[in-house]
């Protein structure tokens, strides 16, 4: 079996009295299922980088974790239709550490469940050279989407995370090959 990929969680929401921990706790559940992903993560409240993006022992840290990642999942909420200030401070905390590499999106909210904060996200990500997977998961209603052990019957979102960690796989499997292969340019 080939050496499964580095896949960081990013949880984006610091908000007090957040619902990102349920949602970012499901979905890693589910890519710890899957044998071809070392899951690992970054939860965004316990990674103080500054927003002035200046450098920092935590910046650093942070940076090396994801030059030692294969692929990232994004799991953001939706405020006032766009995705939390800190993970856009994360995306710009880093620079060559993105590029070449996959993305994902999980998004929850109300109506929208966060699908116009993804759809935002996936324009930022492309000008740091990632490649964002086509397939997304999204809660609307989130806090009707989980019970009180942080499990969800919702099968379209189910489905859609296990398209998504496959794409992610294939796409995390053919970016690695070709940056060992030849560096990226970028």
């Amino acid at each position: 079996m080939p050496t499964p990929l580095r896949l960081e969680v990013i949880v984006a929401s610091i908000r007090p009295e957040r619902f990102a921990p349920v949602v970012a706790g499901w979905f890693v559940r589910t890519a710890r299922s899957r044998p071809e992903f070392d899951t690992g993560v970054i939860d965004l409240l316990d990674t103080p980088l500054p927003p002035d993006l200046s450098e920092t022992a935590e910046t650093a840290r942070f940076r090396q974790r994801l030059a030692a990642a294969d692929a990232f999942v994004a799991v953001t909420s939706e405020y006032n239709h766009g995705y939390p200030a800190s993970l856009k401070t994360a995306l710009d905390s880093a620079k060559h550490e993105w590029r070449a590499k996959p993305i994902g999106f999980v998004s929850y909210g109300g109506l929208s469940g966060g699908l116009r904060a993804v759809e935002q996200l996936r324009q930022v990500v492309a000008e740091v050279h990632m490649v964002s997977v086509r397939e997304s998961v999204s809660f609307h209603r989130a806090r009707k989407q989980f019970d009180a052990d942080g499990n969800t019957e919702n099968g379209p979102a189910i489905d859609a995370a296990d398209r998504m960690l496959t794409q992610l796989a294939w796409w995390g499997n053919a970016l690695a090959a070709a940056r060992d292969a030849d560096p990226y340019p970028g």
